[in-house]
């Protein structure tokens, strides 16, 4: 980080950066890691999917409605013992 400061204070570097292009570079390499990490994750879906495999979203949204059924099975168990 220090030395990437340092670099940026050189007056070549900045005169390379403002070059709308070189900046435009820049900005497309600093969105490279979520693209690939969304291109992965959609890989893998596809690939669950096409296995017949649950994702990790689908086991937690399972694992969500089986807790909110065993609350309201509860919450009945309750109200069926007050009677």
């Amino acid at each position: 980080m220090k030395q990437g400061l340092k670099l940026m204070s050189d007056p070549r570097v900045m005169k390379v950066m403002q070059d709308e292009r070189v900046m435009k570079a820049v900005m497309q390499m600093m969105t490279v890691p979520g693209k690939v990490q969304s291109f992965t994750n959609e890989q893998v879906e596809k690939l669950a999917k096409v296995m017949n495999l649950a994702t990790e979203d689908e086991v937690n949204d399972l694992k969500r409605q089986i807790r909110r059924l065993e609350e309201e099975l509860s919450r009945l168990d309750k109200t069926d013992k007050r009677r």
